[in-house]
């Protein structure tokens, strides 16, 4: 599929990305998530049923399977 960006001549491919999300104050990062991810620019596309099981993983507040160190960029 074509990438949705104005000008942008890529096309979207299938990709396990590493996504992170913010809720509550609490980062949760989730490794090899399915994903469209577009060839130029980048761009990701995730498809309603992913999404909807992330947010099912967030709520469930399950232990972690790693702890990972979070920096701050700003001082």
């Amino acid at each position: 599929m074509k990438c949705s960006i104005l000008s942008c001549p890529g096309e979207y491919e299938n990709k396990m990305i590493v996504h992170t999300v913010q809720r509550e104050g609490q980062v949760s990062v989730f490794e090899n998530v399915p994903a469209e991810v577009c060839s130029v620019c980048g761009d990701i596309l995730l498809a309603p049923d992913t999404i909807r099981h992330i947010e099912f993983l967030v709520k469930r507040k399950k232990k972690p399977e790693k702890l990972i160190p979070l920096y701050q960029y700003a001082s």
